[in-house]
């Protein structure tokens, strides 16, 4: 089966982090909607003031939480920005003995070189979330770090980073 995950830049923050950069545009999230359809499972990582425009591109999906005990505060805004939804649509139902929450505690990364990277712990829930198995195929549609990818391929062999 074959599993999509994209992380872009949140909307309209794409030429705040990545301005100097070849991929600054903003995101079409209606075409990255549509092409997130064409697999068979996906998720899309966004921020929460984002979820009012995404979640109706997104019929039948599910949003869960990536809750982060350790965030970046930054002055003058309050409350704290400490989580970030994960709209999915799930493959199959977790094949784990263990009931999946929506929701994983998992602190941010700090000096990976991209704003958002993801940690090990949050890929790992995100690959249960979406029922995943060893044998799926599976695409970071925005790869950054390479972090996701990676912790795919230790997911599927029970590695840990």
């Amino acid at each position: 089966m074959r599993v999509a995950y994209a992380d872009p830049p949140y909307m309209g923050q794409a030429m705040k982090h990545y301005g100097t950069q070849p991929n600054a545009a903003e995101v079409d999230h209606v075409a990255l909607i549509q092409q997130l359809e064409g697999y068979d499972a996906w998720a899309l990582s966004a921020s929460s003031p984002s979820l009012h425009a995404i979640l109706p591109m997104c019929p039948g999906a599910r949003v869960a939480a990536w809750v982060k005990p350790f965030a970046s505060f930054k002055p003058g805004v309050n409350p704290a920005y400490a989580w970030e939804p994960v709209i999915f649509k799930p493959l199959r139902i977790a094949r784990s003995e263990r009931t999946v929450r929506d929701w994983v505690s998992a602190s941010i990364t700090l000096r990976t070189g991209c704003a958002g990277a993801k940690p090990p712990e949050f890929c790992f829930w995100l690959f249960d979330l979406l029922g995943m198995h060893e044998s799926d195929e599976f695409d970071d549609l925005f790869p950054g770090t390479g972090a996701v990818t990676l912790a795919w391929q230790a997911w599927r062999t029970r590695k840990l980073l």
